[in-house]
């Protein structure tokens, strides 16, 4: 039988606030286990918990980013659930109102664009941590991330590959990142994803039984934990079995899925307002102020530098992944008019030495100012192309101009036209034959004695210069 997937993706994306989502606590990853803890996150009797403000804002404007509905209305409710890290018993979360809906986002289909609709995005504090030691005798539990504020945002079922889930994801996390909201960091669990998929017989409206992939931290594991889902469903449903709704963990040794536990429902977390907190209101001109501060998103930057700085596509798309390089890029076209020679600088040189030294443009210590400095130098005849790249390393590592590395380095390009001539002469006594050979027609010698030239002035030869004064002195 021929099936279709059917895929919704719930992200959990933290919030970049200095303090936890109901309380002054701390939200720094990495600290020493329960360092930053309090009554209120603890959830102990007698605390009560205040929303953070900043965590309201930036849940807006992630809302707008993303085209939803922000409501004026809001409302907390508690979800109640029995796990060691959740030490209330319960999770403050959003259920019947959440902050935002009924949004989307755009992504490339192919030659087309497909759009995902955001059913919800809301405001929630995160659980603690169970700590497992190989070794051990039992577990531990670290509460730090207890309280932590996230955006729980959730699609509708509008994917139908692995290839899609990822595209989506990219682009969630590209827009969050724009807007400064979340680091997106996988590894750290800032961006978790959890896909839910099911199969129908193709042609068939009703939906199959959902499964959930929890908590993935790459986009390499969410494509091979849906292709492997995938495959593993329709075995199972080929063979006349039935597909069990349930949460599934994606084991990256074995290269498979393995059940978690049961899938719950709505109703099995018992939801009810909180007591302890007021209900939300927000005013719309407010929200307005928000929706007229959002900053220039992915999607229509890549645009623009596609129209604006005559890019190709694949160029606007790599330099716009990130805020850090579309900024970097424009200051530094801005101050050098030539788009696509910052372009493959940047996306080749600096973006390799980035990721050799894992480390964020930010902190690059080749500044756009520094790069253009190099490609200046090139573009007067000052050094060659290539070693403006040998240096690159150099001035990459130590943070020092180009002019001082071609100084210490005596790297000046030779463009005197007596200097060079006099190169010329010594390599044509030494090639009487290949003289003679270009004398006769054979054009191809000319690269030879280029290369000769080349050598011998120790690659401090202007090639373009070499060439034409090669030329005028082999048709004397």
């Amino acid at each position: 039988m021929i099936f279709e997937t059917v895929i919704g993706v719930e992200v959990h994306a933290q919030l970049r606030t200095k303090s936890k989502m109901f309380c002054g606590c701390g939200t720094t990853f990495g600290l020493s286990a329960n360092s930053q803890t309090c009554p209120v996150c603890l959830g102990l009797p007698g605390s009560l918990p205040v929303i953070n403000r900043t965590a309201v804002d930036m849940a807006v404007r992630a809302g707008l980013a993303l085209n939803c509905t922000v409501a004026a209305n809001n409302l907390f409710a508690r979800k109640n659930y029995f796990y060691p890290d959740l030490p209330k018993g319960y999770q403050i979360s959003q259920y019947e109102s959440p902050i935002c809906q009924h949004g989307w986002i755009e992504m490339r289909d192919g030659d087309g664009i497909k759009r995902i609709r955001i059913r919800r995005a809301h405001l929630e504090e995160d659980a603690g941590k169970n700590i497992h030691e190989t070794g051990t005798s039992g577990s531990r539990i670290d509460l730090n991330r207890a309280g932590t504020p996230l955006l729980e945002i959730v699609t509708e079922p509008d994917m139908c590959t692995a290839d899609e889930v990822v595209a989506y994801l990219k682009g969630l996390r590209e827009i969050l990142m724009y807007l400064d909201v979340c680091d997106g960091n996988m590894e750290e669990g800032s961006f978790r994803c959890e896909p839910n998929l099911s199969l129908r017989p193709s042609g068939q409206k009703e939906f199959g039984t959902k499964v959930e992939l929890k908590n993935i931290n790459s986009f390499k594991y969410v494509k091979d934990a849906v292709e492997y889902e995938i495959k593993r469903q329709t075995k199972v449903l080929n063979e006349g079995g039935k597909i069990r709704q349930e949460t599934r963990l994606w084991n990256i040794e074995r290269g498979e899925t393995a059940v978690m536990r049961s899938k719950e429902e709505a109703h099995d977390y018992r939801y009810f307002p909180d007591p302890d907190l007021v209900p939300l209101k927000l005013d719309d001109e407010w929200i307005e102020g928000f929706r007229a501060e959002l900053p220039e998103l992915p999607a229509l930057r890549m645009k623009r530098f596609v129209s604006d700085y005559g890019l190709p596509e694949y160029d606007a798309a790599i330099l716009t992944a990130s805020k850090g390089m579309a900024d970097y890029f424009e200051v530094c076209a801005k101050q050098f008019n030539q788009p696509k020679t910052v372009s493959n600088w940047v996306m080749g040189e600096l973006i390799r030495e980035l990721n050799n030294s894992k480390t964020d443009i930010s902190a690059s210590l080749i500044t756009p100012e520094r790069l253009v400095n190099l490609l200046q130098m090139v573009d007067k005849g000052t050094i060659s192309l290539k070693v403006a790249r040998e240096i690159f390393p150099e001035l990459y590592s130590n943070g020092k101009t180009p002019e001082q590395i071609v100084q210490e380095k005596g790297l000046t390009q030779v463009s005197d036209e007596g200097a060079l001539a006099k190169i010329i002469e010594d390599v044509l006594s030494k090639n009487p034959g290949q003289f003679a050979q270009f004398k006769e027609g054979k054009q191809q010698v000319l690269g030879f004695l280029v290369g000769q030239v080349m050598k011998a002035s120790g690659g401090k030869a202007n090639p373009g210069k070499v060439n034409e004064l090669l030329k005028k002195k082999l048709s004397v």
